[in-house]
């Protein structure tokens, strides 16, 4: 197997997928595993069904989860890139807790999904406990069948009801309470159409035949893929409402897809109390991705932080 040096370094990821392992965690992989063009054990991609399974079989074999599933067409999302972004985060928290990872770190994860993905991740090999918003009825009904099916996550992962579809944190962090980071995935386009478009230019990569009545391999419903204004808007909005949260949470992270859209954050970032940015990127392949990071709190706001809350 190859390593995928573009990977985290942590990234149980990183050298490829070896499926004799993990048809021997999820036996029912087996039926979707054959030679690619190359000769190479693989998955056809262009699958939805293929790509679902392989994602129960990497999650029950490296995260120690059991019974996972999503409904038909809610978003499959693909777990190396996403244990990026947790492994990524956790070296952001280490560094601002002069180069130790802190413990006792509770996370709040914006639009969790039906899948679940990040708190499974996060949960699993850095132990952080969680709370996941959603606004959508049959997500946030799926990711609790998740949770009261693996007793090694419950009491560390809760969800709460966003009712509100406009707002972030808004009804959802309580008075007096206390998050180190948050972390979303926004809905990437602007629009149905701009949706549907980078679907053919994705599925046609992958299968030709696909291409004239695209199934998206790793799915995704309207509100998970796009939204008035895109990603840059959703973004700027997250910004704008955590200012009433600064004291609240450590580090607010999101998810940034379009490297375009980071032209427009720099501005909303200099309009906003904001004492300190990161901007990690990261790639699988030839995807490339970053997230942002931004947070309120000085320098001996910090330090008062790590004492009460990470000592």
């Amino acid at each position: 197997m190859i390593e995928k040096t573009n990977l985290h370094p942590r990234n149980a990821h990183r050298n490829g997928y070896d499926f004799p392992a993990l048809i021997a965690s999820l036996p029912a992989l087996a039926a979707f595993v054959g030679p690619n063009k190359y000769g190479n054990q693989s998955i056809d991609f262009a699958n939805p069904k293929a790509v679902k399974t392989l994602n129960a079989a990497l999650l029950k074999h490296f995260y120690h989860v059991n019974d996972w599933d999503i409904p038909a067409s809610y978003l499959c999302p693909p777990i190396p890139g996403r244990a990026d972004y947790v492994h990524f985060l956790s070296d952001v928290l280490a560094e601002s807790n002069k180069g130790k990872a802190p413990s006792n770190i509770i996370g709040l994860d914006i639009g969790t999904g039906s899948n679940l993905i990040y708190p499974l991740l996060g949960q699993a090999v850095y132990n952080w406990k969680f709370v996941g918003t959603e606004t959508d009825a049959v997500a946030i009904q799926n990711a609790q069948k998740i949770i009261d099916a693996n007793t090694a996550v419950q009491g560390k992962i809760e969800l709460r009801r966003q009712y509100q579809n406009t707002a972030y944190f808004n009804g959802i962090i309580q008075a007096n309470e206390h998050f180190d980071f948050t972390m979303c995935n926004p809905p990437f386009h602007g629009s149905a159409e701009e949706a549907m478009g980078a679907a053919i230019r994705k599925v046609s990569n992958l299968n030709k035949k696909m291409v004239q009545k695209p199934v998206l391999n790793f799915g995704g419903t309207n509100q998970e893929l796009w939204c008035k204004g895109g990603e840059t808007n959703f973004i700027k909005n997250m910004m704008d409402e955590s200012v009433k949260y600064a004291r609240a949470c450590f580090w607010f992270t999101s998810l940034v897809s379009k490297g375009n859209t980071l032209d427009s954050l720099g501005a909303k970032i200099k309009s906003l109390p904001i004492q300190e940015t990161r901007l990690i990127e990261m790639s699988q392949g030839q995807k490339q991705s970053r997230f942002i990071a931004w947070t309120f709190l000085t320098k001996p706001e910090q330090s008062q932080w790590r004492a009460k809350f990470w000592s």
